[in-house]
């Protein structure tokens, strides 16, 4: 790839925004870039990491496999996100499983390289910080969301938790610009798919949410309405 796509790419990812021109030029040689295939394993459950990825386009999903089996969806990374870091820091191995759910392009730092640049660039360390933070709320909102016994709350508290990154607001509620199968809601909640299926269209039929032909959720004001942290 040429460093000026690479440029192109580094200025809208999350990491690397804050940085201009001739910051980012001082890390580009430092960036391996390589596609991956939909459903192809990108990082390995319990695998000794000593990579960072960043999503410079396309999609994954972080599991983890449960004693009996079943996979739980930890979270779901798109374009400009990255993954790894946790590793990079403390040395230990990988906690989940990191999987493409569309063809992605993905650009890989080294564990000396990302020091470095950790180390050399004040700006990249703070916003790694914030976004290291963000996630270990996201991770108390997950904890949360599954110790609802209730079928319904739990799938509702999925939702809210999807608003800060994928939610956009419009005069008819906010739309989650993810793309849900309900087996994709099975997975990040613990419920059954069947379970679902039979919650979301209880929350349909009491217009609580609309499933928009984009296959997108809404999130309609009166399912909005009980959660006060929610500013429309």
């Amino acid at each position: 790839m040429k460093e000026s796509r690479k440029n192109s790419f580094l200025k809208q990812t999350e990491i690397f925004s804050r940085l201009n021109d001739a910051e980012l030029e001082e890390i580009i040689d430092k960036i391996i870039v390589k596609q991956f295939k939909k459903n192809e394993t990108i990082l390995y459950e319990e695998d000794t990491n000593e990579v960072m990825y960043i999503i410079l386009m396309g999609k994954v999903k972080v599991i983890k496999s449960t004693e009996d089996g079943k996979e739980i969806i930890m979270a779901m990374h798109k374009s400009g996100s990255f993954f790894g870091e946790v590793s990079m820091i403390d040395g230990k191995t990988t906690p989940a499983s990191v999987i493409a759910t569309e063809d992605s392009l993905i650009a890989l730092i080294s564990k000396n390289d990302f020091l470095s640049i950790v180390f050399s660039q004040t700006k990249v360390t703070k916003k790694m910080m914030e976004i290291l933070c963000s996630r270990l709320r996201k991770s108390w909102d997950t904890i949360q969301l599954l110790n609802f016994n209730n079928a319904s709350q739990r799938t509702k508290m999925l939702f809210l938790t999807l608003i800060d990154e994928y939610g956009v607001k419009s005069p008819e509620g906010i739309t989650l610009n993810i793309k849900l199968t309900h087996q994709d809601i099975s997975d990040m909640t613990g419920l059954t798919r069947e379970t679902v299926t039979r919650v979301i269209d209880k929350l349909q039929k009491s217009k609580e949410i609309t499933i928009l032909k984009s296959k997108f959720v809404q999130l309609n004001p009166s399912f909005l309405q009980d959660d006060v942290s929610i500013d429309l």
